[in-house]
């Protein structure tokens, strides 16, 4: 149960940091990239408004210019700033004809004359003025007589941004794994007091059920003597069915107690004919109740466990649906396998447990009708210890409600 906790802590405390971190690498990267892209789009827009088809680029300095002038503004932002001066730009100029009029390559070693020229042709045909084609940025202008594609080498920009998608994923993987282990150390510590307290109720339980038991022998065995020599005494008869119910109490605790902390021996056991057989005995009590039994068993389902605890266990839900049974119905019990689990179900007619009140059923002393205090033999714990059998058994056990029927359902793992 705690370590089911301790799982949950720490995939709680990794599920956050996982998404903090997803997130703010997304931001970063999203960012860079963005405002990378988009100064290098704008400059190479105000290439394609610097260009000339005779000195194929105006170069000649304007009065008022300085770098990083308002976008907005007429003036040119770029021109003198180095990213614009260390920046390679291609461009060629086409007719509308479809001659063409110039290439500008500097670096014919990248780009062939051939190759520029064949993608403006493209991007002319597509008519998209800008966009992306083979790392180059591209912006398609009309210049009246004529049509400008400009291109913009953008690989380094990519290979930046790899480097630092690679290098923050890089550390950012190392600090979630850093993480991980901090957030299992915190998830002990955690967990720690309430597992200490858990233990220590079961131990209280365990301890104050060995020291009822001598004191209701001892109730037990003068009351016997005194009906003796008594005779029928009204007082009498109340004092042993109060220590009768009290004996039953204490021997469910200590067997709740045992059957939590002490490890039982496991063989392998045939299912199937344990559940069978284990039915029998219930026949009797469920004719008398008025109430019908039917059984669907498979055969030949192995598991491994402890041959007494599962008796219990099959005990336990077969008395649970007896007790809760709308009169003149059937009780349905069924053995089957499915998905390598031998799945043991036992249905009754009767009324629905709230959806609140199904996760605390198994809870002990818990009943759902709590105006029945201690009605029969009965105080709470036989669910809470039917779901501490499944759980030595690494099964579990569920609840469910459906059609004014009540199905309690075990999933006990198959040997093959």
């Amino acid at each position: 149960m705690f370590r089911k906790s301790r799982r949950k802590i720490v995939a709680a405390i990794m599920s956050v940091l996982v998404l903090l971190w997803i997130g703010t690498l997304c931001i970063i990267y999203g960012s860079s990239y963005y405002e990378v892209s988009n100064r290098n789009r704008e400059m190479l827009a105000e290439h394609v408004a610097l260009y000339s088809p005779d000195q194929k680029l105006i170069i000649s300095p304007l009065p008022d210019m300085k770098p990083g002038t308002d976008k907005n503004s007429s003036e040119p932002r770029f021109k003198d700033t180095p990213a614009f001066q260390l920046s390679t730009f291609y461009s060629v100029a086409i007719s509308q004809s479809g001659e063409i009029l110039a290439v500008n390559n500097r670096q014919e070693t990248l780009y062939s004359n051939n190759e520029l020229v064949q993608l403006a042709s493209e991007i002319i045909e597509s008519g998209k003025p800008t966009g992306t084609k083979k790392n180059l940025l591209y912006h398609m202008a009309d210049k009246g007589e004529y049509t400008l594609v400009a291109f913009m080498d953008n690989t380094i920009v990519q290979e930046s941004m790899t480097t630092l998608f690679r290098y923050t994923f890089i550390f950012g993987s190392l600090a979630i794994v850093a993480l991980f282990f901090l957030s299992v150390f915190l998830a002990r510590k955690i967990v720690q007091p309430l597992e200490e307290s858990y233990q220590k109720q079961k131990q209280f339980i365990s301890d104050a059920g060995h020291e009822l038991k001598t004191p209701v022998s001892i109730v037990s065995a003068n009351a016997e003597l005194l009906s003796r020599e008594l005779g029928e005494n009204l007082w009498l008869s109340n004092i042993q069915y109060e220590n009768e119910r009290m004996g039953m109490l204490i021997g469910q605790l200590l067997e709740l107690a045992r059957t939590e902390t002490v490890t039982p021996q496991m063989e392998y056991i045939n299912f199937s004919h344990l559940v069978g057989g284990e039915t029998l005995p219930f026949e009797s009590m469920i004719f008398e109740k008025g109430l019908k039994l039917r059984c669907e068993i498979a055969d030949h389902l192995q598991v491994k466990g402890n041959s007494t605890q599962l008796k219990q266990l099959t005990a336990i839900l077969l008395d649970n649906a007896i007790c809760h049974s709308n009169p003149d119905k059937e009780i349905l019990l069924t053995l089957k396998s499915e998905k390598n689990y031998a799945v043991l179900s036992v249905i009754n007619d009767g009324d629905e447990i709230p959806s609140e009140k199904r996760r605390q059923i198994f809870e002990r002393f818990y009943r759902v009708d709590s105006a029945r205090n201690s009605e029969g033999s009965h105080y709470g714990l036989g669910l809470a210890i039917a779901r501490a059998i499944v759980i030595t058994h690494k099964g579990k056990i569920d609840v469910s409600c459906h059609n004014g029927k009540v199905e309690f359902t075990v999933y006990i793992p198959l040997q093959k």
